[in-house]
């Protein structure tokens, strides 16, 4: 499982990276250095990462420990997306309220300076996290195997969008439409210009996928016009 995830941040941040350097020829040039910690640092997320979802695979396939199911008709359709949803929006809370925690002083020189030295973020920082931030990251999916139902493919869902936002809100540009991201809908998810106001300003913009929280808590300061 280590090897997946590490293979799947190469597919994913490479290919970012490359449209990256097509489309805003020269962001990057002179980040070398910046983007080989990124990777270097990412690569130790994969193991931490990898390891309980190892667990959880072998407990799904030799043990029958989790709610993911292969058969469609186990439960409505209907509950297919919904599911989706349901594993999306807690991931985003957990990760707001985690994120959120370790922006105190004393936490984030521990933990999450590390993603921080990334100024600006590019595509390989997706997964540049000090181990202790990666285990408070890798035990969300896992866990939430366990309570709440989810067919196999829907769970392929989430980790795609976890790993296509993960990336994308990283690029230091925005690449969804315009229309899109100042849309109603735009208004409620995070977006690359959202996401680089975080590291830019360090105390808003804390969330993954949508604004719900940072809307409720009063930290979403909006896009940056750097992105």
């Amino acid at each position: 499982m280590t090897a997946i995830v590490a293979v799947r941040y190469f597919a994913s941040s490479g290919l970012f990276a490359w449209i990256s350097a097509r489309r805003v020829p020269g962001i990057h040039d002179r980040l070398g250095p910046q983007m080989r910690r990124e990777i270097g640092w990412s690569l130790v997320s994969a193991a931490v990462f990898g390891i309980p979802a190892g667990l959880v695979a072998w407990g799904w396939q030799e043990r029958g420990w989790t709610r993911i199911y292969e058969d469609w008709s186990a439960y409505p359709l209907w509950y297919a997306p919904v599911s989706v949803l349901l594993y999306l929006f807690a991931h985003d809370t957990w990760f707001y309220w985690t994120h959120r925690w370790m922006h105190r002083p004393k936490v984030f020189r521990k933990m999450h300076a590390v993603h921080h030295a990334s100024r600006p973020p590019t595509a390989w920082a997706a997964m540049s996290f000090h181990p202790y931030e990666a285990l408070t990251g890798a035990v969300v999916i896992p866990a939430l195997v366990f309570l709440i139902p989810i067919h196999v493919a829907m769970l392929g869902v989430v980790l795609g969008v976890m790993t296509v936002m993960g990336v994308t809100n990283h690029m230091g540009w925005e690449m969804f439409p315009r229309r899109l991201v100042h849309s109603k809908l735009g208004g409620w998810l995070i977006t690359a210009s959202h996401h680089q106001r975080h590291h830019e300003e360090y105390r808003c913009n804390y969330g993954l996928y949508f604004r719900f929280w940072d809307r409720l808590c009063g930290t979403d300061r909006g896009l940056s016009p750097n992105a």
